[in-house]
């Protein structure tokens, strides 16, 4: 008899086989092309963040990282990793820092409209994560949400659709771009860390006895920064309601985690994180955050809408 040659990993494996099927799942989470068109809609909601935060950076630039500002080059230098880099460690004047300021905000905007893209994504991933080393430790869970965010968008094809080169690429008459591999590394990027960051502020929270005694929801709407500070009276009121708030919002962030690796639920944890994600930031002071959050799960929350996706 004449030998078969293979076809692919686990193609001569016989059918049921567990490695087989693992084999098959991840090239299909991983490699089946999907639409880029979701892209589109975390690129705007990414670039729009990421102005709001560099306005937040430049009104104090000076007095943080000014000559003679809170953090000089030489401290953070010390303080962060060997393998930190920032351009702004190379702007010695305040029209240098302004500038590398100003090119950043002009990068997002350009993100944002979806103008140059391939050039305006990883632009805007550099010069926010040179923002970022530049003081480390002024950073908040929303400023590394969103690096996180922009060099998955570095990898997605996002100015496809919604964009400035969508709209010059059908005035040239060029055809409309299908699913792509691309698309889907983007995606299963953004499921991976959103699922890692959820089950990760799980596991934080469940160190402190205010998540397990149902106490936590009165104590993030009456803290300082809360923007639904007005819960707290009427958290202080009923216990019961702080205490259905507090587990109910440890069992979303769980569901979050794990849903999103099973399809069935994808969708159901995605399209109900674009809702509890920002209401959670409300409530713990960190808005922004909290609609970062919420970006990771959007490609899956509207996957349904485009038919060039698998179901």
């Amino acid at each position: 008899m004449t030998p078969q040659p293979s076809s692919g990993v686990g193609a001569d494996r016989p059918a049921g086989d567990p490695l087989a099927e693992i084999a098959s799942i991840w090239r299909q989470f991983w490699f089946t092309p999907v639409s880029s068109g979701p892209l589109a809609w975390v690129r705007i909601g990414a670039a729009t963040v990421g102005l709001l935060l560099v306005w937040s950076y430049a009104a104090d630039l000076e007095a943080w990282f000014g000559t003679t500002g809170v953090l000089p080059v030489e401290t953070v230098r010390e303080w962060r990793s060997p393998l930190g880099f920032s351009l702004f460690d190379h702007a010695a004047t305040p029209a240098a820092r302004g500038g590398l300021v100003a090119v950043t905000a002009a990068a997002l905007v350009s993100l944002l409209v979806g103008f140059a893209t391939p050039v305006a994504a990883p632009l805007s991933a550099v010069l926010w994560a040179s923002l970022l080393h530049r003081g480390p430790m002024l950073a908040g869970p929303a400023d590394d949400c969103l690096a996180v965010l922009l060099w998955c968008l570095v990898i997605g094809p996002s100015g496809e659709h919604a964009s400035v080169d969508g709209w010059l690429r059908s005035r040239a008459g060029r055809p409309a771009p299908g699913p792509s591999v691309r698309a889907a590394v983007a995606r299963g990027l953004l499921l991976v860390h959103g699922s890692a960051i959820a089950g990760a502020a799980v596991l934080s929270q469940l160190k402190g006895d205010a998540w397990w005694d149902g106490l936590a929801a009165w104590y993030l709407a009456a803290g300082p920064q809360s923007r639904l500070s007005w819960l707290s009276t009427t958290f202080t009121e009923s216990e019961y309601l702080t205490n259905l708030v507090t587990h109910a919002v440890t069992l979303a962030e769980v569901s979050f985690a794990v849903g999103l690796w099973w399809r069935p639920t994808r969708r159901f944890v995605a399209r109900g994180g674009l809702l509890f994600w920002p209401l959670l930031g409300l409530l713990a002071g960190e808005p922004f955050w909290g609609v970062t959050m919420a970006l990771f799960g959007l490609p899956s929350a509207v996957e349904s809408l485009d038919d060039s996706v698998p179901p």
